[in-house]
């Protein structure tokens, strides 16, 4: 819940015994029990503020000596002088000189001594007053650190990772960024959780990957598994540019001039041709999920369209094989915090978490349900595991519709084939705007109109052959719900949310950083049709999707598209709908040639996965009919807004 104002005059007697319960209370083995929830109880005001720089052990920039990254630490003062230790909350950032953290931008701000006055976002505000210390840093490159950011890589993951290790007793530090006098954690017991949305929930991802003892969880919120897949979508490349685009933007004007080898190779090693090379292999986090120690609370919006859901879905799979301990929250938001879509469910929540994973306290929120998952605008549903049991992949089937130019989808396998012209002008809305009518840039296949509800949870597969007329084609699926529906418009500025001019407070606030945020709510739109899971690919990857090669024109290739994860009910009533086309118009870049496809329907096919398998989707289906012919609103509103020409993660 929001701060509410306290009393700060006590009497002397209700000082005495606040102090004796409050010593009760943080003792593990209390004389009422051991303690389910952290309290407010220590002083944000009088809390300590210090500046150290860890020594990563490399030297990134090559002048010689190794690399030092600032580490600004918010802690409460009260637990030192009382011989306690505390947990570390660290959030681990390019972002918190140049471009700000949280909906409102907020920087890192500093007094004269070079102390931290304004930590970013609400962390140090609401949790140390709870006796945790919250930890910033500058990743390698960045801020006030040494180095050089080379986005995702050793340096940068390393740069993390040494605070983490020092935190617990096995990396150095000192009290300057060249002096020589160390300095040690001893006010911590080394248990860590990193949070961070974004670039900064990547690096938890990374280090968390890298197996550091003293790691206990990580909060990636909207973050990326594998920078390849950030950037190319099976050798489609998703972005205009490259990794140095991005290492440019976020380095420290004095790191510039001293990392051109580093941003070299981020030029050279990512070439834009898709092809797999060793560098992304270095920031591939999900091939290292079998190291990860850290219990994983993880948050995506399904319409993120940033980091785009393959990212988490892949991550998610990966951890649930190693057996890693994990929660999820998924919502109908683009690429936003949920601090911002369910503000106070969240601060509760995450809470709860850090109390059970850092403090060991015993609150039930390991026995609660795995996954909460955003049904419609601020309505939310629960499953005790996720994807929930009994979700099965089913193989859906194209084929040929009893109107020219229109197909069906079903379980039984097609004949015939359906053709189309890449149109680098038409997106996703525009294909699922037109399914119920012949246009020549894509095609789309549709069941029935549902007689029950189907639920989608999970990641889906498109196995597509096509014969194309040309030496270069990108190929786009996606999956759409037909039918009439409120959701949030994560097309529009904002992604999903308005920010409102008030403000509620969460945690304890100094004249130099407010815990006071501006409120947010749903920002809606009515649709017609609802994408529900898209993937893309460059066909001249059918036979390695590390590198693509030449196609020859009037040859038949065989690829299978990787479609995003998602959790998502098609009620009864509206219909399933598969679109096969060429370039999604801001989704992918369009490829050299303009391509005719014509895709083979017995040799093509979708792998769903439906709660209830095949049963339930026969089921839906069953009787099923032609509905009234969709309308034509593109899914979904949104308000014009150009794709930025940099993308920030």
């Amino acid at each position: 819940m929001p701060t509410r104002t306290r009393f700060t005059t006590w009497r002397p007697l209700a000082t005495a015994v606040i102090t004796l319960l409050v010593a009760a209370f943080l003792t593990p083995a209390a004389a009422h029990g051991a303690p389910r929830e952290s309290r407010p109880v220590y002083s944000y005001g009088d809390a300590v503020r210090e500046a150290v720089w860890v020594d990563t052990g490399l030297d990134a920039d090559g002048d010689g000596r190794t690399d030092r990254v600032a580490v600004d630490i918010v802690r409460p003062r009260e637990p030192a002088a009382e011989g306690r230790k505390v947990p570390v909350i660290l959030d681990a950032s390019p972002y918190y000189s140049c471009c700000g953290r949280g909906n409102e931008g907020q920087l890192k701000t500093y007094d004269a001594a070079g102390n931290v006055v304004q930590m970013p976002l609400f962390y140090d505000n609401y949790f140390v007053p709870r006796g945790y210390a919250v930890v910033g840093v500058d990743l390698a490159g960045t801020g006030r650190s040494d180095g050089c950011e080379d986005v995702g890589g050793r340096f940068e993951v390393r740069s993390a990772k040494a605070v983490v290790d020092w935190l617990n007793g096995r990396a150095k530090a000192y009290t300057t960024r060249t002096g020589r006098t160390t300095t040690r954690a001893s006010w911590t017991n080394g248990a860590t959780g990193m949070i961070g949305k974004s670039w900064d929930g990547t690096i938890a991802n990374a280090v968390a990957a890298t197996g550091v003892r003293g790691l206990r969880t990580i909060v990636p919120i909207a973050a990326i598994s594998s920078w390849y897949d950030y950037y190319f979508a099976q050798g489609a490349p998703l972005y205009d540019s490259g990794p140095d685009a991005l290492a440019e933007y976020v380095t420290a004007p004095d790191a510039r001039a001293r990392c051109t080898a580093v941003q070299r190779r981020l030029v050279d090693e990512a070439p834009r041709t898709g092809d797999l090379t060793s560098l992304w292999a270095e920031r591939d986090y999900v091939r290292d999920a079998r190291k990860v120690r850290a219990s994983v609370f993880l948050v995506h919006g399904l319409q993120d369209l940033n980091v785009r859901t393959k990212n988490f879905g892949q991550w998610w799979d990966a951890l649930a094989k190693n057996g890693v301990e994990r929660k999820i929250w998924l919502s109908q938001t683009g690429h936003v915090d949920p601090f911002d879509f369910r503000r106070a469910a969240w601060v509760d929540t995450l809470h709860r978490w850090f109390d059970h994973e850092l403090l060991g306290y015993d609150n039930g929120i390991d026995r609660e349900p795995m996954a909460d998952v955003e049904r419609h605008p601020d309505q939310w549903v629960t499953s005790t595991v996720w994807p929930p049991h009994g979700a099965q992949p089913v193989t859906l089937r194209p084929a040929v519709g009893d109107r020219p130019g229109v197909g069906a989808l079903g379980l039984r396998k097609g004949t015939g084939s359906a053709a189309f012209t890449d149109d680098p002008r038409r997106d996703e809305t525009d294909w699922a705007a037109s399914v119920d009518a012949p246009t020549p840039d894509k095609a789309g296949f549709v069941t029935g109109a549902l007689g029950r509800d189907l639920r989608l949870s999970g990641s889906s597969q498109v196995t597509v052959t096509a014969t194309p007329t040309t030496a270069t084609a990108h190929l786009s699926a996606v999956l759409v719900d037909l039918g009439p529906d409120t959701i949030r418009d994560y097309a529009a500025s904002g992604e999903g949310i308005t920010t409102l001019p008030e403000r509620s407070c969460w945690g304890e606030s100094t004249a130099g950083d407010s815990a006071c945020f501006k409120e947010t709510k749903a920002r809606t739109a009515d649709v017609g049709a609802t994408v529900v899971s898209r993937g893309w690919a460059d066909l001249g990857t059918y036979a390695d999707p590390g590198k693509g090669v030449p196609l020859t024109p009037g040859r038949a290739y065989t690829i299978t598209l990787d479609l995003a994860a998602t959790d998502h009910v098609v009620p009864a009533g509206h219909r399933l709908a598969l679109i096969v086309a060429g370039t999604d118009k801001d989704l992918i870049d369009p490829p050299a040639d303009t391509a005719t496809l014509t895709v083979d329907l017995a040799r093509t096919s979708a792998r769903v996965p439906f709660v209830g398998g095949a049963k339930a989707f026969a089921a839906a289906t069953a009787g099923s009919h032609r509905a009234a012919t969709a309308p034509r609103t593109a899914p979904p509103a949104g308000d014009g807004a150009p794709r930025s020409a940099l993308r920030l993660p």
